[in-house]
């Protein structure tokens, strides 16, 4: 089937909308298999733990698996995905299975194999696909595990090449039809297994389709590692790929907006398979079939689909029903995006022809900047941080990396650099040019960076060969590139040359490798004037020239250069130099120059620069006299060499101490940290007092923008570092009080881990992080952590409470076991619960029950401390476990009462509806019928008839009206609302208007029709009410 899946797959994508499988963990869970089922007879003496490890049921319970595929192919799936999601040496590392990677693929898409083959002989008119299900595994490659640490990480981008090719050619060689690449939820592990898919199919001479889906994790619209939608489209569009689309995370409902959007911007086949809903309180999902289909059918209705189907919770009973419900609608029509240059760091660059000039910061360059050389060279890469960071504020759109210093190991300093920038996410939004002379170092640098970049640069200095083959790097890498003016006779400096050599880079580039035009930038190479030499004269005049040229010849493709380089001659004196990069700028944006390599932020207004200095500067820029040299370099001397001092005032360090730590933390600024900290303690009458009071109040703000979806996880991480600072000045204060105090020991011992079975932990390692910084000894002991292991370190070191974290759903199974197996070995330590899938439902209902100590749930990071402290503090635990106590069983009393929801008949509620005889004379009659619009009616007369319910639910916050107020935050916010609601009305910034009318109207059936006049005989509009089928007494 191999040979036709591609044009099969094509027509029936353009003809219907295909169905894509259902969960098959929800499936296999739904078995409830023990330890015996996972192992098999093949694993019986395995030492290590396999119940979870669904994947390996491909060897174990082959049948199961089979029949499960079998399943949704019944329910009218065209694609099923093979039981591979986890098969990578990474992922099964944590069942130490490692070296049954390849064996699982292969038997993998053999059962799927089977179960498509067998379908189709019984339906040989459809054809029916096998995917092979690649998933994202258990680390993440742009982001540090560590806090403490930024720029480690556990997992390199080599390391992911090498098990996602083992997977590739396992899967290939078990026969798929077809590749997914699903559930991305970082965008360099993504960009990694698309290297070694393309990697693959090129070494064995044979291609099959591929899909990928990304995971919108959070409420801020982006992944885990922080990308938009359209950065993450960006960053994977070089790959050719099937589809592109989005899966897990969330229900089809909050999946709207951004399969709506990417449906608009990628040129591809859409794929859309969202969850069950949102987990519920006890980690399940309740969307049924029926909603979710609904849901689907309005996408495929808006022509956003392709490919639709489920992932966590769905079943077949689902794809059914989605099948069902798209079967008549058309299938998306193909975006046709314009060819822009199209660029990404955490949010999207789209160099557009409005765009103007695009200003590339070159202050990350060891060769061009001795404060950031010395920062480099030194080891202080915080100091180089602050440098990009100012490039960025300043306005760089993208930031040049350049790390070619012969004291340096230039390719583990560009790693270092790239990784730390990776959690700094006001630096990180911004694309990144890797530049280097050394190709090593390039590559190294690729392999950092999830966002779409720009490699500066190469040439066929070397010759077509090594040009062609690196330009193909590039390109797989998923960056754009910068083609040097220069080849094997050397360095272009005439128009003719410059010219002659681009357009033979072009043609190599788009005729023999494919390399889109618009991620091509020429560099036709700045170089110096005034030097006193006469054949460097013209080099300004050559570069705009060629400039002109090159966009009249090859529209699509972009110009930059390195603007610094006109003006080496007056290196030194900063007055000549920037008059003279705002001038050339001038002069080549308007002869086309896109893009160049700039001090952001210290560019001269050409409109701003002295008459005399500009005349001077245009004398030599443009070789307009002879003597310009001369003449300009007469003035130089003349002028003081003072610089210009930009003075530019932060006017939140005007704030009260308390305000600047928020905004500090806030925004993760490290820079005055210390200093703020220590006047704070000079106000507080303890150390402690500082961190409980401003700076957790600062972190419950970050956690409140968490949870609202204003912060991503990349900014949370970066507050969590300022905090760990500004504890670790706190210290020594804090140890020497204790010594005064006599209390040399930490406030509490924690041991935190995340429960056997699952493998997700940076929730819990932000916790940790974060009670680490309020003086609490963290013991965390990873994930998969089976349950005697949590126990006996508690045990062992004495700790005074345990955490337990999940984020899948059978992770809260194993938190029940883990209380129960508490409370029978006779534990008193408080119990925490948190992840993503715990809620203070499940906590009460299931897991409390199984303990007699406290069990509490923890929402997010920024709450962990309050609760920590209240459960060891000997003032507050007996009333903090009591009130915790009172709010469970209230939690658990309310589900009771609950119950199971059973509904009469519809046509039963109906028989039951309540009849009234209605006389005439009883009914009012309207002063008016039809339609009317009030005069303007003053605001202040409304106010009082302002339901401000819907408001505070707006600001999540549940409760009626006037009740709520009773919650300090509600009160604070009304109390905000109260005074916006002042101004509006005193300065009459909104106007009142408003209209309403009566119409005659009679019930039919369920129901309401209105009518255009008393004669009824005209339906203006229904109004459709389904009858409640709640059981009620008749009448």
């Amino acid at each position: 089937m191999e040979t036709n899946v591609f044009s099969n797959l094509e027509r029936i994508l353009r003809s219907r909308i295909a169905i894509l499988d259902g969960a098959m963990g929800t499936m296999i869970q739904a078995h409830r298999l023990d330890e015996a089922g996972f192992r098999g007879r093949q694993f019986a003496d395995h030492p290590y733990d396999l119940k979870g490890c669904n994947d390996l049921l491909c060897l174990t319970r082959p049948e199961l698996v089979e029949a499960i595929h079998g399943q949704y192919l019944d329910a009218g799936a065209d694609i099923i995905e093979t039981n591979t999601f986890n098969s990578t040496s990474v992922s099964l590392a944590d069942y130490h299975l490692e070296h049954l990677a390849y064996d699982l693929n292969v038997a993998g898409a053999q059962v799927a194999r089977r179960a498509a083959d067998a379908t189709m002989v019984r339906e040989s008119a459809r054809p029916r696909f096998v995917a092979g299900a690649i998933g994202p595994t258990n680390r993440t490659a742009s982001m540090s595990p560590n806090v403490n640490n930024p720029a480690f990480r556990a997992v390199t981008f080599d390391q992911l090449v090498e098990a996602y090719t083992e997977q590739v050619r396992g899967l290939m060689d078990g026969g798929v039809d077809l590749l997914l690449v699903e559930t991305v939820f970082d965008t360099l592990n993504c960009k990694a297994v698309l290297f070694a898919i393309d990697q693959y199919f090129e070494a064995m001479r044979r291609r099959v389709p591929v899909m990928v889906s990304v995971t919108i994790t959070d409420r801020s619209g982006r992944t885990l590692s922080g990308q938009t939608v359209e950065a993450f489209w960006n960053s994977v569009a070089h790959m050719p790929l099937l589809s592109v689309g989005i899966n897990c995370a969330l229900g089809a409902k909050q999946m709207r907006p951004y399969i709506e959007e990417l449906s608009q911007i990628a040129s591809l086949f859409i794929s859309c398979y969202p969850n069950a809903g949102l987990p519920n309180a006890f980690g399940g999902f309740d969307e049924t079939p029926e909603i979710m289909a609904a849901d689907l059918r309005e996408f495929a209705a808006n022509g956003w689909l392709n490919i639709v189907g489920g992932c966590c919770g769905t079943t077949p009973t689902h794809i059914k029903a989605i099948a069902d419900a798209v079967h008549d609608c058309r299938p998306h029509v193909l975006a046709t995006p314009k060819p822009y240059t199209r660029l990404s760091g955490l949010e999207p660059m789209t160099i557009r022809p409005e765009t103007n000039f695009v200003n590339i910061g070159e202050r990350t360059n060891v060769t061009g900047s001795p404060q950031f050389a010395k920062l480099i060279l030194s080891g202080d890469f915080e100091g180089a941080l602050s440098v990009a960071q100012q490039q960025v504020s300043g306005g760089a759109q993208v930031l040049d990396v350049n790390m070619d210093e012969g004291m340096l190991d230039s390719k583990e300093a560009m790693v270092k650099f790239l990784n730390l920038i990776a959690a700094e996410p006001d630096i990180a939004r911004v694309p990144i040019m890797i530049d280097s002379s050394n190709w090593t170092v390039i590559e190294a640098g690729l392999k950092c960076v999830q966002g779409k970049g720009i490699v500066n640069s190469i040439s066929l200095k070397e010759g077509e060969g090594a040009f062609l083959e690196r330009a193909k790097l590039i390109r797989r890498y998923g960056a754009a590139v910068v083609v040097m003016a220069f080849d094997e006779a050397g360095q272009a400096d005439t128009v003719e040359r410059k010219v002659e050599i681009c357009t033979r880079a072009y043609r190599l580039l788009t005729e023999q490798i494919g390399f889109p035009q618009q991620d091509i930038i020429f560099d036709p190479n700045v170089l110096t004037v005034a030097t006193g030499i006469e054949e460097h004269a013209n080099y300004a005049v050559n570069f705009i020239e060629a400039t002109r040229r090159i966009k009249a010849t090859l529209p699509l493709c972009k110009v930059s250069g390195g603007i610094s380089n006109i003006s080496f001659s007056f290196r030194g004196n900063n007055v000549v130099r920037e008059a003279m990069h705002a001038a050339f700028l001038y002069h080549a944006i308007h002869a086309g120059l896109d893009m160049g390599i700039v001090n952001a932020g210290q560019l001269a207004v050409y409109e701003e620069i002295p008459k005399d200095l500009l005349e001077l500067v245009e004398d030599v820029l443009l070789n307009r006299r002879p003597d310009a040299t001369e003449r300009l370099v007469a003035f130089a001397e003349t002028v003081k060499q003072t610089g210009k001092a930009v003075i530019q005032e932060d006017a939140w360090r005007q704030g009260t101490v308390e305000e600047r730590l928020s905004h500090a933390l806030v925004k993760g600024i490290v820079e005055y940290i210390e200093v703020d900290v220590e006047e704070a303690r000079q106000k507080y009458a303890k150390p402690l007092d500082v961190i409980e009071g401003p700076l957790m109040a600062g972190m419950n703000i970050v956690g409140d923008l968490f949870g609202s979806g204003k912060m991503f996880l990349p900014q949370v991480v970066k507050s969590a570092r300022v905090m760990k600072k500004a504890v670790a000045y706190l210290l020594p204060f804090m140890e020497a009080e204790k010594q005064r105090s006599g209390r040399t020991q930490a406030q509490g011992k924690i041991v935190l881990a995340t429960v056997k079975g699952d493998v997700h932990d940076i929730g819990k390692n932000i916790v940790g992080v974060v009670l680490g910084c309020n003086n609490y000894e963290v013991i965390d002991l990873g994930v998969m952590v089976p349950c005697e292991k949590i126990l006996a370190t508690a045990r062992e070191r004495h700790v005074n409470i345990i955490g337990l974290s999940g984020l899948i759903t059978p992770s809260l199974d194993e938190m029940v076991h883990v209380a129960r197996e508490m409370a029978r070995e006779g534990f008193h330590v408080p119990l925490l619960i948190g992840g993503a899938t715990t809620s203070k439902a499940h906590t009460a209902v299931k897991i409390a029950p199984a303990y007699t100590q406290p069990v509490v749930h923890v929402l997010d990071a920024s709450r962990a401390v309050g609760v920590v402290s209240a459960l060891i503090s000997p003032a507050q635990q007996v009333s903090f476990a009591e009130q915790n106590r009172s709010e469970q069983e209230r939690i658990r009393q309310a589900h009771q009462d609950r119950g199971p929801r059973t509904l009469v008949d519809l046509a039963q509620a109906r028989a039951r509806r309540t009849a009234i005889a209605w006389r005439s004379e009883d009914l009012p009659r309207p002063s008016f019928t039809g339609v009317r619009v009030p005069d303007q009616v003053p605001l202040d007369r409304l106010e009082p008839y302002i339901d401000w319910t819907p408001f505070f639910h707006t600001w999540e916050l549940r409760g009626r009206y006037p009740q709520i107020l009773d919650e300090p935050k509600a009160k604070e916010l009304f109390a905000d609302a109260q005074t916006l609601l002042k101004e509006i009305v005193g300065r009459k910034l909104l106007t009142a208007r408003g209209v309403y009318g009566f119409f005659p109207a009679n019930s039919v059936g369920d129901d309401i029709e209105l009518y255009t006049d008393g004669s009824r005989s005209k339906v203006l509009a229904t109004f459709h009410t389904l009858r409640q089928q709640i059981p009620k007494p008749d009448g």
